[in-house]
């Protein structure tokens, strides 16, 4: 096993540890990740204890009809934005019944970029559930390297504000 993959594995390891501890369950609402955070959080045996599930947003359309970003989020700010961020983590919590919920909206490569967002500009957003969908955090990161090398980090940056989330929680 890669030195990469045992951090994660650990990573993982210490997320389920903390949701179950919590009594939460987490979804993902994904787009330039395109689901590699569900899959990395699904290889690990158990995980439907605490793993609630995943809504891969990829297109603008995904976006508004499955985690319920509006329209009017998209035009005026982008799906590269802490708006849409913000929008995708509290629409995957309003979706479903897990109480924690991360986003990642970015520009993977190697084409799309542009001033405001250029590749490898990857926003986040984490939320809770308590009673309410809320967003507690989000942040902004540019990644540079190959698209593979942008969604590896963008998994770990997601998973790592979970595990924040967490111990501020727990």
């Amino acid at each position: 096993m890669s030195v990469k993959n045992q951090q994660l594995t650990e990573l993982i390891t210490s997320v389920s540890a903390d949701l179950l501890k919590n009594d939460f369950s987490l979804i993902t609402a994904e787009s330039c990740t395109g689901g590699m955070i569900a899959a990395e959080l699904t290889s690990v045996p158990g995980s439907s204890e605490w793993f609630e599930g995943a809504f891969v947003t990829y297109r603008l359309s995904a976006k508004r009809r499955m985690v319920g970003v509006r329209r009017e989020t998209l035009d005026d700010f982008g799906a590269v934005s802490e708006p849409t961020a913000r929008e995708m983590a509290i629409g995957a919590l309003k979706a479903s019944d897990a109480q924690l919920s991360v986003s990642v909206t970015g520009v993977a490569g190697p084409d799309g970029g542009d001033l405001v967002a250029p590749v490898g500009t990857v926003w986040f957003a984490w939320a809770v559930k308590n009673p309410d969908p809320v967003c507690v955090q989000t942040s902004r990161f540019e990644f540079s390297g190959s698209r593979d090398a942008v969604r590896d980090q963008a998994v770990r940056i997601a998973l790592e504000g979970v595990s924040a989330i967490l111990r501020e929680t727990g």
